[in-house]
């Protein structure tokens, strides 16, 4: 085992043992660059249940980075080495180090979110860099038999739910949020089956409750999601109806009684019924 990989498990398992706690003499630098190196490793221990249960004890839990570190850890992870880092692949392990580095993203985000501290340049190339990833990513396998979870759809989702509350996520944000949505579950290879459904709709399930586009925009995108129906049959139409007709039932039942009668509802009701080709002719 590399020598470095090693050290940083037996570190980070330490750390973990102290609650997250340095010792006296050391910085998050020295930990942070070796996560970054490591954090697409195929073995699942390392990649999730070590560093990236760290990211999320020191980046929102504990707030123990400062903005200047965030910002510098920020760039690493849009870079092409990690989120984009092979983009496009299909069936390999590049997909840990880019399903891993988006998890990060959104926490800090959503520490940018509660608490600014990103200019308009940095914002810029986090929500470009974050709407290109959910629209390139290919390899959208969820939970792997040796390898444990990729989840790439999951976890960016997560990331995107962050983005769209940020101040500065103007309409057009909200609209190609919506859009990168679209393709996503209408990706044209995987059925989703890993509750990615669940993750993704709470990102339209916020737009909805905070009013973060005015619910005819809303209703006009559900309503485009039964396109798919009048594709020429396809294993990818299929893919794409049925992962559009989950959407809508998870998104549906979550939002409980809040919608019931409005156009959302009716939007919500009636794209589920075109996308349901086993329901009962009334």
């Amino acid at each position: 085992m590399n020598n470095a990989r090693m050290k940083l498990m037996t570190d980070l398992q330490r750390i973990e043992k102290e609650q997250y706690q340095l010792r006296e003499g050391e910085c998050y630098q020295d930990f942070l660059t070796l996560m970054l190196q490591f954090i697409g490793d195929p073995q699942p221990e390392l990649r999730g249940d070590l560093i990236c249960t760290t990211f999320y004890e020191w980046i929102p839990e504990e707030g123990r980075l400062t903005e200047t570190e965030l910002r510098s850890l920020l760039a690493v992870l849009t870079d092409e080495q990690h989120l984009f880092y092979h983009i496009g692949s299909e069936s390999d392990e590049s997909v840990f180090t880019r399903a891993f580095s988006v998890l990060p993203i959104g926490l800090i985000v959503g520490c940018h979110r509660k608490q600014p501290f990103l200019d308009d340049a940095e914002s810029q190339h986090l929500k470009h860099s974050l709407l290109r990833y959910y629209k390139e990513e290919k390899d959208l396998r969820g939970y792997l038999p040796v390898e444990g979870w990729a989840h790439s759809a999951a976890h960016g989702a997560d990331a995107l739910l962050e983005l769209v509350q940020c101040p500065e996520s103007d309409a057009a944000v909200q609209l190609g949020v919506l859009a990168a949505i679209q393709g996503m579950l209408h990706n044209g290879q995987q059925t989703f089956i890993e509750e990615e459904d669940e993750r993704i709709v709470s990102i339209v399930d916020t737009m909805m409750d905070k009013g973060l586009l005015p619910q005819q925009e809303i209703a006009n995108w559900i309503s485009g999601l039964t396109h798919c129906v009048d594709w020429p049959r396809s294993r990818g139409q299929m893919i794409a109806r049925v992962n559009s007709k989950n959407f809508f039932r998870s998104l549906y039942l979550r939002r409980g009684q809040i919608s019931r009668g409005n156009v959302l509802d009716a939007a919500i009701l009636a794209g589920e019924a075109k996308l349901n080709r086993f329901a009962i002719e009334k």
